[in-house]
């Protein structure tokens, strides 16, 4: 006997019943990430022993620490720190990673990052990470970006200038 429930939020259950054996599965919207067409800065950064989980492949809480490792040395690179862009900081508001290969220990990962969706008092980081040798794709990510003004602690709007240089 085969079973299929949909439910409203577009998840989809499977229930299969074989005698003595219940197999259940769960069949759901996966999150997709379009890439921009420009990317505005590359990092390269090898994985270390401790980027590995268990499984002996990068961990999946690995990725975000690589991605703010990037978005760190992006902000260098224009004379920025994240808590200093034209004389406010910023704050991350959300994050999405789509993972799309594995990467082991030693490999070199580069690390694409992109400026997108400017807004009033926010942005978007779009970040595609590949294995530097074989140029494969191990992940993609997104993470939204709001300026804050920590002395009065409030959100505040984007600088001009910054939206200037990537507008």
């Amino acid at each position: 006997m085969f079973v299929r429930v949909r439910s409203q939020t577009s998840c989809q259950f499977s229930l299969l019943f074989f005698p003595s054996l219940l197999i259940f599965s769960l069949s759901m919207r996966r999150a997709k990430l379009d890439l921009p067409s420009r990317f505005h800065f590359s990092a390269e950064i090898p994985l270390r022993i401790g980027d590995v989980n268990y499984n002996n492949h990068l961990g999946n809480d690995t990725v975000l620490s690589l991605i703010h490792e990037a978005r760190v040395r992006f902000w260098n690179q224009h004379g920025y720190t994240e808590l200093n862009i034209e004389g406010v900081g910023t704050i991350m508001s959300d994050a999405v990673i789509v993972y799309k290969s594995e990467a082991f220990y030693g490999d070199v990962l580069s690390i694409d990052v992109a400026v997108a969706d400017l807004q009033r008092v926010g942005f978007d980081f779009v970040y595609l990470i590949t294995n530097k040798k074989s140029g494969k794709e191990v992940a993609r990510a997104k993470t939204g970006i709001v300026f804050f003004d920590y002395d009065k602690r409030k959100i505040a709007d984007m600088p001009e200038k910054f939206r200037t240089m990537f507008s």
